[in-house]
């Protein structure tokens, strides 16, 4: 079976995902209306390093506060010199190691569904960032106008593997200006974030109202205390709605000044997770037992038509 591009297709939904190129779902579109956005075609983004569509972010999601991390008491150190590393505006490695990587397998693909697997172990350049041996595992579920991402990493390691992965969706309703758009966040508390946009420990109420118009707003938020309910992005002709499982217990919510996206990032963890927890801070990581599964979904649902 072909491993470059899959096309998933229920009704009048269809979602796209270039398994090639990390195994990106980069178009949902519904009725005729984009629900992704990319930063261009994708012929032309494959030469480039900005993100678009639903990236991985793995094995860690967002910023490390400096190239040296902490898993269980251990002291690891990143590497420059063996690529794949990728750095903020403040030289803070973010993202993780996997965003465009073309070693994804597809292993079973159906109409409706495609699973992906990309064996993390058998890459030494990997191994030497993040020494601890994985399998991660996709399966993008199209049902109706939802699309389920469910994600599942299997430990091979002897020593338990924490897990601080995430994703990165850009939304977009292309039906209406973006100062129309109405968001609203299904979370209690905000976690306070240095100059640098790493979290410093602390945490506070969220006191933005439960609907509001995103306007000429910004955001570049670490959520928390999630309250189970959908985050949401509401203009004339379109709604699109996020839930998370409870295995995501934050979601970052980022669109920048006069961006005509949004992105609600289901996250495993804290951004920072494996120094903060080192020390003393809850993060919310997660450890994979050796031997052990990790799995959890979040579902992306479209609405077009008056909302």
């Amino acid at each position: 079976m072909s491993d470059e591009i899959v096309h998933l297709q229920d009704g009048d939904t269809s979602v796209s995902i270039a398994t090639s190129f990390g195994n990106n779902a980069y178009s949902m579109l519904v009725g005729g209306w984009e629900f992704l956005r990319t930063p261009e075609p994708l012929d032309k983004w494959r030469a480039t390093t900005q993100l678009g569509g639903i990236p991985l972010l793995a094995p860690w999601a967002n910023r490390l506060d400096g190239e040296t991390y902490y898993a269980s008491g251990a002291q690891y150190r990143l590497n420059p010199g063996l690529g794949y590393l990728r750095y903020d505006a403040n030289h803070l490695p973010i993202h993780g190691l996997v965003l465009f990587t073309d070693r994804w397998k597809v292993t079973n693909l159906e109409r409706a569904s495609v699973t992906s697997r990309l064996e993390f172990w058998r890459f030494p350049q990997w191994m030497a960032q993040f020494p601890f041996a994985h399998t991660i595992e996709i399966t993008h579920r199209l049902s109706g106008t939802t699309l389920e991402v469910e994600t599942a990493v299997e430990n091979h390691s002897a020593e338990p593997m924490p897990l601080s992965l995430g994703f990165h969706p850009f939304f977009q309703l292309s039906g209406s200006p973006r100062e129309e758009w109405m968001l609203q966040l299904a979370a209690r508390e905000l976690v306070v974030l240095s100059d640098k946009m790493v979290p410093t420990g602390e945490r506070k109420s969220l006191t933005l109202p439960n609907s509001m118009r995103l306007a000429d707003q910004s955001f570049d938020d670490v959520l928390t205390s999630l309250t189970g309910a959908e985050f949401s992005v509401q203009g004339e002709n379109q709604r699109l709605r996020v839930r998370v499982g409870p295995r995501y217990p934050v979601v970052t919510f980022y669109t920048p000044p006069h961006g005509a996206f949004v992105c609600f990032e289901p996250m495993s963890a804290q951004t920072n997770a494996f120094n903060l927890t080192h020390a003393g801070v809850d993060a919310g990581l997660q450890y994979i037992a050796p031997g052990g599964v990790w799995r959890e979904s979040f579902w992306i649902s479209c609405d077009v038509g008056r909302t």
